[in-house]
This record gives C-alpha cells, sequence and structure tokens, in this order.
C-alpha cells in the first residue's frame, strides 16, 4: 500500500518532495535551484526496486567468495550497475587496482613523506578550492573534509608518475574517487588503474591519448551517424570543442551522478571504449537536435543540450541504451582508427 496516499496529519504526504528527497544527493552535490524533485522522486521510486533487486543478486553472487574473479555473469552484473555498498571493492578488482595495491605494500605513504617538488604542491592547492565547490564534502568549513585526502591522492600520484604531475581534469577523478571509496590509498590505485592504463596519455603533457580519441570519434560519427559528422564539416567544428570536457573528466559535471557512476563501473572492467559507447548514444540520440545547428555556437549548444534531461537521467535505461543503439565496437576497430589517427595527429604536430 502506499503511505504517501493513505497517511494523513502531518505525515509524509504533507511533506514537499523536496523536503522528502532533501537539497543534497546522497554523494554530498548540492542540487540546483531548479531542481524537479517530483520528477526525481517519482524517478528514484522506480529505480530503488532496482537497485534492491540487484543488491540482493551482488550480495548471493560475492557471498563467501575472498576474490571477485572476471567472468561473463560479472560482467553482466556490473553492465546492469554495481550496488554502492560493492562498488569500490568490484573497481578495485576489475581495474587491477586491488593487485597493485598488494604488490607494492607501503607505495603510497612513501610518496607522500618523500621531498615534494614545489611546483607540483603549488599547482595541486591552486585547484583544491575548485573542486566540486558544490559538494559539501569538500568545503574547508567541514570537519571531515575531503580536501586533505584530496591533496595527499594527487600530490602522490604526481609524483609516482611524474611524467604526467598533475594536470586539470585529475582533481575532479581523484574526487568522485574519494567520494566513492572513502579511502586514500584505493583511490590512488584507481587513479593509477584509470591513468596509466585505462586512459594512457590521456593527461601527458602532449594529450595524446585525448586528441586521438576525440578524432576517433570523429571517424565512428563519420561510419555510423554521417548526417551528424555532416554538420560537423558544415559549420567546421572541431571535436576537442564539443567532446573533449566528456573524455577528459569522464563524464563528470556532464551527465548526473548516478548516470557517472554506472558508466565508471563499466569502464573499469570494459575499458575505454565506453566512453565512445556513450558518447555515441548522447550523439544519436540528438541527431536531429543537432542537424537543425546553423552555425558553430549552436552546434556548441546542441551537444551541451544533448546531456541533459530524463533520457540521461534515467541511468537504468540509458545504460542498457549504450549497448544497443551504438551498434558493434570491436576493441580491433578501435585499435586500428586510434593507430591511424593518432599517426595523422602526430604528422600535423610535427
Amino acid at each position: 500500500m502506499d503511505e504517501r496516499r493513505t497517511t494523513s496529519g502531518s505525515g509524509p504526504a504533507d511533506r514537499s518532495a523536496k523536503d522528502r528527497v532533501g537539497s543534497v544527493d546522497p554523494y554530498g552535490f548540492e542540487r540546483s535551484e531548479d531542481f524537479d524533485y517530483d520528477s526525481y522522486e517519482e524517478l528514484m521510486s522506480q529505480y530503488l526496486v532496482v537497485l534492491t533487486r540487484r543488491s540482493i543478486k551482488w550480495s548471493k553472487m560475492l557471498k563467501g567468495k575472498s576474490k571477485v574473479q572476471k567472468n561473463v555473469k560479472l560482467k553482466r552484473y556490473i553492465r546492469k550497475g554495481i550496488p554502492n555498498e560493492h562498488r569500490c571493492e568490484v573497481w578495485m578488482a576489475t581495474s587491477g587496482a586491488h593487485d597493485q595495491l598488494e604488490k607494492n605494500p607501503g607505495y603510497y605513504h612513501s610518496l607522500l613523506s618523500c621531498e615534494h617538488d614545489p611546483k607540483l604542491v603549488e599547482t595541486i592547492c591552486t585547484d583544491l578550492n575548485r573542486t566540486f565547490p558544490d559538494n559539501v564534502h569538500f568545503r574547508r568549513s567541514n570537519g571531515s573534509s575531503l580536501q586533505k585526502p584530496l591533496y595527499n591522492v594527487l600530490l602522490a600520484y604526481g609524483h609516482h608518475n611524474p611524467a604526467v604531475g598533475y594536470c586539470q581534469g585529475m582533481n575532479f577523478i581523484a574526487g568522485y574517487l574519494l567520494i566513492i571509496t572513502k579511502n586514500e590509498e584505493k583511490s590512488f590505485w584507481l587513479m593509477d588503474a584509470l591513468l596509466g592504463r585505462i586512459l594512457p596519455d590521456y593527461y601527458s603533457p602532449a594529450m595524446l591519448g585525448l586528441k586521438t580519441d576525440q578524432e576517433v570519434l570523429g571517424e565512428l560519427v563519420k561510419v555510423k551517424i554521417p548526417r551528424v559528422w555532416r554538420v560537423m564539416m558544415d559549420n567546421n567544428v572541431m571535436w576537442t570543442l564539443v567532446v573533449s570536457r566528456w573524455f577528459i573528466c569522464l563524464y563528470i559535471d556532464v551527465l548526473p551522478v548516478e548516470t557517472v557512476l554506472r558508466i565508471w563501473d563499466c569502464i573499469f572492467y570494459e575499458g575505454s571504449k565506453i566512453l565512445f559507447r556513450v558518447a555515441l548514444t548522447l550523439i544519436h540520440q540528438n541527431q536531429s537536435l543537432i542537424e537543425k545547428a546553423q552555425s558553430l555556437p549552436d552546434v556548441c549548444q546542441s551537444f551541451k543540450d544533448s546531456t541533459r534531461g530524463s533520457f540521461v537521467d534515467e541511468c537504468h535505461s540509458f545504460m542498457q541504451k549504450i549497448f544497443t543503439e551504438p551498434g558493434s565496437l570491436s576493441s580491433s576497430t578501435l585499435a586500428k582508427l586510434r593507430a591511424t589517427c593518432r599517426s595523422r595527429i602526430i604528422e600535423e604536430e610535427s
């Protein structure tokens, strides 16, 4: 029976959706002034049923197991979403971060105790206050602020990978990892998995990996969504203008938190091809909107608009779409396109 319909007096039925949901989401992000509480409550009432069902299945699968093993069943489960209580453990296992942590005991803390590069420290400190200002967990006024752990993770990573050091975008990734893991060392090793293995050369000074993947997306759109590719060409719009933020921030601050986490679930298991699946789905779903663009600003705005609305809010159905809508996307196809695009970029920049 629906309590909201049957309760009288000063019970839940008499409170606004805002009072019931709260002005801060479960991850500490403040909701915007125009946030639609009623739609969110309706959406979550349906999604919570899915989450509860998934949580029971995950608990059964992981019960009595000391280690998460990669297999077809796990991949299927991950695509349907990892419950928050298992997210850290599964990310660590599927990304290889857990193995690295076990092979290198004390390494993270040794990086924090070594002599620090003043330039690295200064660059990181400049970005700390810019990291999720709308999140209560990252405010200095908060007694248990995540600013110090964030600083530590970024500093340790900068010393661990001096070729990359620190660049903008990394603070948001480390911040998301800390929100989920609530553990500095685990966040550090997950960053190592993402930046070192899953997305190599995305954050190096030349950003060759990022540039390459943006061009690869263009080639995929040319084949799979040719009319959008034509709009890009006609308006002389470079892919970097519309998708660099999607890729470098792994959709943070581009898509809703719950949707981003579902995307990350799959990235840690299946790798960077998930970034393309998400991008192609967003573009395909908003093809008619993009086709109406008459100028470069119009194209940029249509891409921004494509990341808003019920399609991306409903993370469960959205994730089902990314595995069907773009069609086949094999690792060998991506490898060939990357080799071609990489060579072209190197030639153009030389």
